[in-house]
């Protein structure tokens, strides 16, 4: 199972990084159609304080903050959701 959270405040990037994640994982789903995800939105400023984020947007994968501060390219985000994928199977 993988959980995958975009963190921000609602910006430019943030909706960048949400599409992003959302097309990554969909490809992760082409190939492993039995893969079990959620993807949330986190709007809210006090759940920032979960993770060791300065800046957002932030990505968080099972609970581990992947990245913040700028939007990554398509093939960080599909090799961050593999990876994931790959330590839970």
């Amino acid at each position: 199972m993988l959980q995958i959270k975009v963190l921000g405040p609602g910006c430019r990037n943030y909706y960048l990084l949400e599409q992003m994640a959302a097309a990554s994982l969909e490809d992760l789903l082409e190939e492993h159609p039995d893969l079990k995800a959620t993807l949330e939105h986190i709007e809210n400023p006090l759940e920032f304080q979960k993770y060791p984020i300065l800046f957002t947007p932030g990505l968080v994968v099972n609970e581990k903050l992947v990245c913040a501060g700028r939007v990554p390219s398509k093939k960080e985000v599909t090799g961050w959701l593999s990876s994931a994928f790959n330590q839970g199977s």
